[in-house]
């Protein structure tokens, strides 16, 4: 496709040449997610590789489209993983759809601006009602509850531990205390690092056997500080941990924050979602008692990135955290029914996130999406059936939240504990290496173990069964 020098100057393309581009990018998406399931979902390459293939001084000239796009489709594409794939098991894979793809597509053509309500009122509208689902899915009060739709888990937590601080502690923070686990996400920790709280401000709380925070060590911590007269501020809990899907105790939790006056925030940037499920909404009980609740879409609500979602019990406590009045925004300002979701986060700026979470909860139901999770975690303990019946794997911690961790350690061969590590960390680097599958390992009690995450609706017990027996194959000599 070639470009006339007048349309090259205003950086546009002829209605015919908009169509052909887009009919091709149209195309090359159906066909990736028609057949992802057949392509290998590791991309393996280094930096070196990427230099020469991709390196090069900034062009000053036009390129003719369709090279351009070939190159892309050709070279770009296929050295990223498929984290959609039906064997990507590792860290938190994002199992899309095609219909928010498709919302994202019109969302970002359209270019739509959903910082305020007077630049898109309906963008603004369509945030607030898929926030007052969000809200009722997680029993947060109707009347004062709010929230806001943010890059990611990442984002989400920044903002409840600024919304946290600020209400909590004012301006002046220097006393105060911040409690967590040691399975707590990192990300948490970077939030308290940007927020200025130094190292000592951080309370690291053990897990007990179950990788869950220990009640007793929590209780102790707290008066320990009370008694050296510190400030003790906020808990951190996590509902679905990176590591093992574990959940900490909610409900008790909830108990110590509300007798101790501190601000509860739940980490459910992983597990949060599988309350829509029987077994994840047994195992979430209390998390409808939490001050600031993170959930992420673009894990287990099967969004495109990027998607993360912060819910408050009481939206004033994030206007009263965020807003701001410069004077360049004085006459668009609504009045108080009309969100301004710039006053509710950290940017003012936003792209339109809320349509593809309302486009495809709108076209499939909600009923598709508990199905989807209900079957994740049934997956995840029919995996663990199946590595227990078996006498080469042994569980290290049990299918929870559709997280599984195991190790191969087959019975009647003896290994001490250095080379089942050895031999475990080389069975994923082969694993990987292979591109067939992507499953990599954490560490659980001083053992290198193998971590699945199984929230692919689309991925089968078959593809859990081939991965395990290609694992076996690289153990066939001692590694």
């Amino acid at each position: 496709m070639s470009l006339t020098k007048t349309n090259i100057s205003k950086l546009q393309v002829s209605k015919e040449d908009m169509k052909s581009y887009g009919y091709q990018v149209i195309d090359a998406i159906v066909e990736h997610f028609d057949t992802e399931h057949l392509k290998k979902p590791v991309a393996y390459a280094s930096r070196d590789e990427m230099d020469l293939l991709f390196n090069a001084e900034i062009p000053e000239k036009e390129s003719d489209f369709q090279e351009v796009f070939d190159f892309v489709i050709k070279k770009v594409l296929p050295n990223s993983n498929i984290v959609s794939h039906p064997k990507s098991f590792s860290f938190v894979p994002g199992p899309s759809n095609y219909v928010s793809v498709m919302a994202d597509t019109l969302a970002t053509g359209f270019n739509v601006f959903s910082g305020g309500w007077a630049a898109s009122p309906a963008a603004a509208e369509v945030e607030i009602v898929t926030m007052n689902w969000l809200l009722k899915l997680f029993k947060f009060p109707a009347k004062t509850g709010g929230g806001i739709f943010t890059s990611g888990g990442s984002m989400a937590n920044l903002t409840a531990l600024t919304t946290a601080r600020q209400q909590r502690c004012g301006d002046d923070f220097s006393k105060a205390i911040i409690y967590m686990s040691d399975q707590t996400h990192s990300s948490n920790i970077k939030a308290i690092r940007i927020l200025g709280f130094k190292k000592e401000q951080v309370r690291i709380i053990p897990t007990d056997l179950e990788f869950k925070m220990a009640m007793n060590k929590l209780k102790n911590a707290i008066a320990k500080d009370r008694l050296e007269g510190l400030q003790p501020f906020c808990i951190i809990a996590t509902a679905g941990t990176t590591n093992t899907g574990s959940v900490d105790p909610l409900n008790e939790i909830a108990k110590i924050c509300k007798i101790e006056n501190l601000w509860f925030h739940v980490d459910g940037a992983y597990g949060g979602a599988a309350i829509l499920s029987k077994k994840g909404k047994q195992l979430l009980k209390g998390i409808e008692k939490a001050d600031s609740l993170t959930i992420d879409p673009h894990k287990w609500l099967f969004q495109p990135y990027e998607m993360g979602c912060l819910l408050v019990r009481n939206h004033k406590w994030l206007s009263k955290t965020f807003s701001e009045k410069p004077e360049y925004l004085r006459d668009i300002e609504g009045n108080t029914s009309e969100i301004n979701f710039y006053d509710h986060g950290v940017q003012l700026t936003r792209r339109f996130r809320a349509l593809k979470f309302y486009m495809s909860m709108k076209t499939f139901g909600l009923d598709a999406f508990k199905s989807a999770i209900t079957y994740s975690i049934d997956l995840a303990d029919n995996v663990e059936d199946y590595l227990r019946k078996s006498m080469n794997w042994e569980v290290i911690s049990p299918a929870t939240l559709a997280v599984i961790n195991f190790r191969y350690n087959p019975i009647g061969k003896t290994f001490s504990e250095k080379e089942l590590d050895a031999l475990n960390q080389k069975i994923s680097q082969n694993v990987v290496d292979s591109r067939e599958a992507l499953l990599v390992t954490t560490v659980l009690q001083n053992q290198v173990v193998l971590r699945m995450c199984l929230i692919n609706p689309r991925t089968t017990l078959n593809d859990v069964k081939e991965t395990l027996e290609l694992c076996e194959s690289f153990t066939e000599t001692r590694l």
